[in-house]
């Protein structure tokens, strides 16, 4: 149980305050469990009110804990091992790395060999418990992959993967909430122009999203077969969205999706 480990994030930014937000939500953990680290700590007063240890050892906060979270960026995921590398207990510890575009041959070039570790990719939704992250592992017995998906699964849901899609999960799962986001941004917009105010707007943006991806997600359905049911013959949808492609909508989310995966990739 999740609930029953003691779990560290070392270099607590963005992602790591939303896993720390979704963990707190769950019932019955017990923010003492938890210890996150970061240079400037002051940043992580609210979370040290809410119980949780915070410090800025590095060392210090992976002793005795059963999870070792790395939520540093990828130029520091070598050196934060060569730190924790004299406290870090090969036979009990499980390594757990966010940072993108870093392998774990690469890891394992620090690492003792036997060590098990794995990469992740949430995203910010594990603020509200809706992330989902796709994971991969090494050396893991299962029991430790039902561990870290059970961790992952309490902001959201898990999704294994091979670990030569990971840098493809990050642009879909990670890099895609930006693209909803700014995509909502448009529609709101667009809804301030035709006429409301932008409360008003947002409110109706933010549910017609969450609509569309439930529908998908109790349905099981194609988006176009949704997309079927409300353009009706001279309609006002099948005009609009003939506009948007016109104007080249699905080819530039595409073709953004494809950057974003080459610059990762590179």
């Amino acid at each position: 149980m999740i609930t029953n480990v003691n779990i560290a994030i070392i270099g607590c930014g963005n992602l790591g305050a939303s896993i720390t937000n979704g963990l707190l939500s769950i019932s019955g953990f017990d923010p003492k469990k938890l210890t996150l680290t970061k240079r400037n700590t002051a940043n992580l007063t609210e979370f040290r009110d809410r119980g949780v240890t915070v410090t800025s050892n590095n060392l210090e906060a992976i002793k005795g804990v059963d999870l070792i979270i790395l939520g540093v960026k990828p130029y520091n995921v070598t050196p934060i091992l060569t730190e924790i590398l004299p406290g870090i207990d090969f036979e009990k510890q499980i390594i757990i790395s966010l940072a993108t575009g870093v392998s774990l041959d690469e890891m394992y070039q620090i690492l003792d060999p036997k060590t098990v570790a794995f990469r992740a990719m949430p995203n910010i939704a594990a603020d509200i418990q809706e992330s989902v992250t796709c994971v991969c592992s090494k050396n893991a017995k299962q029991e430790q992959i039902q561990l870290v998906s059970e961790l992952f699964d309490s902001i959201g849901f898990t999704i294994p993967i091979d670990e030569s899609l990971m840098e493809a999960a990050t642009v879909l799962g990670a890099c895609g909430i930006a693209y909803v986001l700014r995509f909502m941004r448009a529609m709101i917009q667009g809804g301030i122009q035709i006429g409301f105010d932008s409360v008003t707007a947002s409110k109706i943006v933010n549910q017609t999203v969450k609509g569309a991806a439930e529908l998908m997600i109790q349905k099981n359905i194609h988006p176009e077969a949704a997309i079927d049911k409300v353009t009706t013959p001279k309609g006002c949808t099948i005009v609009g969205l003939n506009e948007m492609e016109h104007q080249g909508f699905s080819s530039a989310m595409v073709r953004g999706v494809i950057a974003s995966y080459d610059k990762i990739a590179k």
